[in-house]
């Protein structure tokens, strides 16, 4: 039954919130009391350098679930070192794809640089277990054992990447999701403040702080996580 007495809300039914970069801008430079009619050409230019500075830092804070795709590249027996995208920032999950009936999926452990080093038989060939991640400016992918040809094999790789440059032509819009609008356009306030309102910087740091831990603590995947006590004997 119907509460004659509860308001009838009339809502948008949209979910299309997406401010263009020069939007986020505005509203940065507005923070700081700088307005629309007052930002001089030398000043935009600086505040798209400073939002892909603030960009820059989410990547690196991150990873950001909205950059994590999935990227599979076929591998040819002999061959150990492949390269994969340059964007790439981090693998966070590898697996082996091998041709059976039905196909199977191989989980792969991650190796340090030295872990690397110290395998004496780098060539030596099978089935793929580990695979070292080497972060350079061309990143490659290193596996060990060597794919043999006892199947077809395809490497798969959850990723997480770059997130895309920002501009503002076009009314192209920032690569970041709803929920990191806030968290952003704080961010590059504080940026803006500390070049043209000093007075003003400790307020929007504040806001910054506030708005990024919210951002965030909703940035993950909500599942049971387990810990377990590693058990071992201890000799002197």
């Amino acid at each position: 039954m119907t509460n004659p007495f509860s308001p009838v809300q009339v809502t948008s039914a949209e979910y299309n919130f997406a401010p263009s970069g020069g939007e986020i801008i505005l509203n940065a430079f507005d923070r700081i009391q700088i307005r629309p009619t007052e930002i001089e050409p030398t000043q935009l230019s600086r505040a798209v350098v400073e939002l892909n500075l603030a960009l820059v830092k989410i990547n690196n804070v991150g990873p950001n679930l909205w950059t994590v795709d999935l990227v599979s590249v076929p591998l040819v027996q002999g061959t150990a070192t492949y390269s994969i995208p340059a964007e790439t920032t981090m693998i966070l999950d590898a697996y082996i794809r091998y041709s059976t009936s039905p196909q199977l999926d191989r989980y792969l452990s991650p190796i340090s640089r030295s872990d690397y080093a110290g395998i004496s038989t780098k060539t030596a060939q099978g089935f793929p277990s580990q695979y070292w991640f080497d972060r350079t400016n061309t990143p490659t992918i290193t596996l060990y054992l060597v794919p043999d040809g006892s199947y077809s094999y395809d490497l798969f790789f959850w990723r997480y990447r770059q997130i895309q440059d920002a501009t503002v032509s076009n009314g192209q819009n920032v690569e970041v999701v709803y929920r990191f609008l806030d968290a952003l356009t704080s961010d590059l306030a504080h940026r803006l403040a500390r070049i043209y309102r000093p007075d003003l910087e400790a307020q929007r740091k504040m806001d910054r702080d506030e708005a990024w831990t919210i951002a965030a603590t909703q940035d993950t995947e909500f599942v049971p996580m387990y810990i377990s006590p590693m058990l071992g004997g201890f000799f002197r």
